[in-house]
């Protein structure tokens, strides 16, 4: 389950479906009503409270999709992978997340998921990440 208060417009997420795992992108979040829509790869609108939600981990699968690129950058400490999406670079290493845009960087302890990425993107950059 995801943190309601997370949610953003545009996020990615795994929705359940009458007991399917689908993932889709939030179109619409209703504060009022706590519930947000949600467009599924298979073209499919559907309204799901938080409970019905869950993040996706952040793989190198999921930047990719992202249209994030491997670079050959020194990662953190020899370890780990960095990838890019123009001046945006994420440094992936044992547990530890840095993601650096400009003169801003954000040190992160641990693992973050999809969505958490694309919050902190539009943070540091003013633009949502899709």
């Amino acid at each position: 389950m995801i943190n309601f208060s997370e949610l953003k417009t545009g996020d990615i997420v795994i929705a359940k479906y009458e007991e399917q795992m689908l993932e889709g992108r939030i179109l619409q979040v209703d504060h009022e009503h706590r519930q947000v829509c949600v467009l599924t790869h298979e073209e499919q609108e559907n309204w799901y409270s938080a409970e019905d939600l869950f993040p996706i981990p952040l793989t190198a699968e999921q930047l990719v999709k992202l249209k994030f690129k491997k670079t050959d950058e020194p990662p953190i400490n020899g370890n780990g992978e960095a990838w890019v999406r123009g001046p945006f670079t994420v440094l992936l290493s044992n547990n530890r997340i840095v993601l650096h845009y400009r003169d801003e960087t954000r040190d992160i302890p641990n693992n973050i998921m999809v969505h958490q990425l694309q919050n902190h993107y539009q943070g540091m950059t003013l633009y949502h990440l899709d």
